[in-house]
């Protein structure tokens, strides 16, 4: 039996999680966890129906336009769900951002 995946670890202002060393913008902390939990279903949804249209290019793209809907209103893409103005590091390489020596600390501790 595998032991169950570690969950990313999260920079430690909560905007994004890192995963391989790369920095991914999580959700947005505000919205209602009723919204978060339809939009997550919804986001599963579309990567199933990607999946699926592997050989049919109008579903594919029509799925794939679906996950990219989600991942906005998720706040995942798009603007930033901040409001204080700080860049967004969204895909960096965690090592080549302001989180360098928190990532550096915390890779040295493995």
């Amino acid at each position: 039996m595998s032991e169950p995946a570690q969950a990313p670890d999260r920079t430690p202002d909560g905007r994004y999680i890192v995963v391989r060393g790369r920095l991914w913008r999580t959700a947005n902390p505000h919205l209602p966890e009723a919204e978060r939990e339809r939009l997550v279903r919804e986001l599963m949804d579309a990567r199933r129906a990607v999946g699926a249209a592997k050989t049919d290019a109008a579903a594919r793209t029509a799925a794939r336009g679906r996950v990219d809907a989600a991942k906005h209103a998720l706040g995942e893409r798009g603007a930033p769900w901040w409001d204080d103005g700080a860049p967004d590091w969204n895909r960096y390489l965690a090592k080549n951002t302001p989180y360098a020596a928190w990532w550096a600390a915390l890779s040295a501790n493995r």
